[in-house]
């Protein structure tokens, strides 16, 4: 890796799978191998902290040279975590950042997993230069979202958990990705109840764009076309790599 390259390293912690990777933070590209391992079962904070250091090894950016960003899958307020999503309670309430700063000996940013997907799609994405508001929404087990007002994060938006008037359930519940699985939906049912979800997100915010990620983006073709807004909605260009790539410019600020 060149010296002279502005360099950062991104954890993506999710529930089954953490990923790692060095990260050109100039052109948003990883300049590393992806490094991924298993989420341990349980997710509790010392496992998960053991597997961090994992890969941080194996990437050979065990000091603190480079910035650490990481994206985890929570509410995080001032490097405490105040949810728990596919990982253990344990996280709920717990101050996550300084438990990873003392047992890795550097300084970190931890942030939402959403959160960090839609600052990598701000800067060097599909929302690149975008003016105003920016609505990033991950679709996968549930629905992660992210704010951008031209281009600065509005953190912890969580707009997978607005209601369903009629049925007082989370949107998540209704029109995650998880949701079509479950209910074995086509994509045409499943772009019925999408398009409730964006048509309520929209009459709340009136966003300029919106960036759709998570796994199921690299169908879009699938179903983007079948939702009928005011606002355009496009793919997230990173997918995979977005948390990383997002965590990694976080933490150089």
């Amino acid at each position: 890796m060149a010296s002279d390259v502005a360099r950062a390293v991104g954890v993506d912690i999710g529930g089954t799978g953490i990923k790692a990777g060095v990260v050109d933070l100039d052109r948003g590209e990883l300049i590393s191998d992806r490094v991924k391992v298993a989420t341990p079962a349980g997710a509790q904070p010392p496992d998960v902290l053991a597997a961090v250091t994992e890969v941080l090894s194996v990437l050979g950016v065990s000091d603190d040279a480079i910035p650490l960003g990481v994206a985890f899958p929570a509410i995080v307020k001032n490097g405490r975590t105040l949810s728990a999503a596919n990982v253990s309670d344990e996280w709920i309430g717990f101050e996550a950042e300084k438990f990873f700063e003392d047992g890795l000996g550097r300084d970190i940013h931890f942030a939402n997993d959403a959160d960090v997907a839609g600052v990598a799609e701000a800067r060097y994405g599909a929302a690149k230069d975008q003016p105003g508001l920016t609505i990033l929404t991950t679709l996968g087990t549930g629905i992660g979202s992210a704010l951008l007002y031209n281009g600065v994060l509005v953190p912890n938006s969580e707009l997978g958990h607005v209601q369903r008037a009629r049925h007082g359930k989370d949107a998540e519940a209704y029109a995650a990705y998880s949701a079509m699985e479950r209910h074995d939906l086509s994509w045409t049912q499943w772009a019925k109840r999408l398009q409730w979800y964006y048509s309520h997100i929209e009459f709340l915010f009136s966003p300029d764009l919106f960036v759709v990620g998570g796994g199921v983006s690299k169908h879009s073709d699938q179903f983007l076309h079948l939702l009928s807004l005011n606002t355009p909605i496009v793919p997230a260009v990173h997918r995979n790599n977005a948390g990383i790539i997002g965590a990694a410019a976080l933490a150089r600020g």
